[in-house]
This record gives structure tokens, sequence and C-alpha cells, in this order.
């Protein structure tokens, strides 16, 4: 492996403005936009890992009640962050990006070895995948101004255990880019 990738987790209308909205995540689509089209721009890919629920199938909508749910607006990712031709889209039925999907299988192909890791909600699907990153063997870098959470308290306490428990490098997006 000898790459890195932009992952953008749960940017979708349900979380950012509808069932499940998360008040603050209006904070990060503009540090999202400026990461996301310098990724494109230097040929680094860009994946989206987005909640994809089936109807009264998937156990996470017990807790959180019915959003993203397959082919409704809410499942889509907002329109600021819309994936562009060359980026990858990665469906997700669980917290993780990485359970029951090819996201390991894709980052393989693409010789990435260090995941750049933003979206919706740090102490939720983010942390759960970062932990599968971990696992995996993964680099994981993480711009706190492109990750957010409900509260301050979730945001802080979930960005401070990925960087104890799984190494997770934290920074800025516009440091990311100086890095690219």
């Amino acid at each position: 492996m000898s790459g890195k990738a932009v992952l953008v987790i749960d940017m979708l209308n349900d979380f950012v403005k509808g069932e499940l909205k998360c008040e603050r995540a209006s904070s990060i689509i503009s540090p999202l936009e400026k990461l996301v089209k310098e990724a494109r721009g230097r040929g680094i890919p860009v994946i989206y890992c987005n909640d994809v629920h089936l109807k009264g199938i998937d156990r996470e909508l017990l807790l959180w009640g019915d959003h993203a749910l397959a082919g409704t607006e809410g499942a889509g990712v907002i329109e600021e962050l819309k994936p562009a031709a060359g980026d990858y889209v990665v469906p997700k039925r669980r917290y993780s990006g990485f359970f029951q999907t090819d996201l390991h299988l894709l980052l393989d192909e693409l010789e990435v070895d260090t995941l750049i890791v933003t979206g919706l909600l740090v102490n939720i699907c983010v942390r759960h995948t970062v932990a599968d990153a971990y696992y995996w063997g993964y680099r994981i870098v993480i711009p706190g101004d492109a990750t957010e959470d409900l509260t301050e308290e979730e945001y802080k306490s979930g960005l401070d255990y990925m960087a104890k428990i799984y190494g997770a490098q934290l920074t800025s997006v516009d440091e990311v880019i100086k890095e690219f």
C-alpha cells in the first residue's frame, strides 16, 4: 500500500438537514468541500461511506428510528458534497464503513495505506470505521474541522479516544492539504 484516500462518512440529508439532524454538522461543510476538491485535484481517491438502510430490517433502525432509507432523499449525500465522477460510494448498513462492505477490498486495490477520515458522527460511525481501519492496519488521520458530533463533549471525547486507542493523528483540513 502506498497512498492516501479521503473517507466521507454519512454526510447525508437525514443527518445534516433531516430525520436525525446534527445541528453542528453545518460547520464542517465548507472545510469538507475544500478537502474533497483538493483531493480530487491531486488524484487522491474520495470515498463516501453512506448509511443506506432497509426499512423494517436493519437493527440500527430499532435504536434510531427510520433514517437514510434506501431510495429516499434522506439517504442521499448533501448537495454541497455530492459524489463526482471518479469518486467511490460504499453503502453501509451498520456504523462501520468496513463491516460487511467492500471498503477494505476497494482500498487494497487502490493501494491505500492512509485514511483521512471525515464526517458524522465522531462517537458513532466515525469511531467504528476508525476502529476497523486500525484493525486492518491503516494509518488514520482525522481533520477535526471536517468531523462533528451532536455535542461538544461527544466530539472531544470521541477524537481523544481515537487518538489514544487507535493512534489517530488529529489535525486540520489545511494541514492535511499541505501533506498532499
